[in-house]
């Protein structure tokens, strides 16, 4: 016994493979920004080893580079990606997705509110769709304690 597909279906099953086809082709074409020698990111505050209120204001450094709202195309440029309590970082060549926190208007700092115990930061700058640099322009992981 032979069991075909009706047509509209073949047809949908066909347009979804192709979609998905063209949109590994897209992932593997994306445009990986260049980072210049010395680029680097940090966390200004807290510091590594800081022990902090629940709510903690952190601010972030950029040395060697500029800020730019992300969808912004300007060489030498980037948004942060802050990393909480994130063992690994994102996967290279690809856009940052979900769970690092976003900064793409271009913001500096931002308040977080976290449960007491010990937890880790770190941030990843990405271009204007959202890809890290190469080389990755990434801060030292630090470490806080929230009391």
């Amino acid at each position: 016994m032979r069991l075909t597909l009706p047509k509209k279906i073949a047809v949908a099953l066909s347009l979804v493979t192709l979609l998905v086809v063209s949109l590994v082709v897209s992932a593997q074409s994306l445009p990986i920004s260049k980072s210049p020698e010395g680029a680097m990111a940090y966390i200004i505050s807290p510091k590594d080893g800081d022990t902090v209120g629940t709510e903690v204001t952190v601010v972030f450094g950029l040395t060697g580079m500029g800020v730019a709202p992300a969808g912004i195309e300007m060489e030498n440029t980037g948004h942060h990606h802050l990393l909480v309590d994130q063992k690994e970082l994102p996967e290279a060549g690809k856009p940052i997705g979900n769970p690092p926190l976003h900064f793409g208007k271009g913001q500096t700092e931002t308040t977080l509110t976290l449960e007491p115990g010990t937890h880790t930061l770190q941030l990843i700058l990405g271009n204007h769709l959202h890809i890290p640099h190469d080389p990755p322009v990434v801060s030292e992981m630090i470490t806080i304690t929230v009391e």
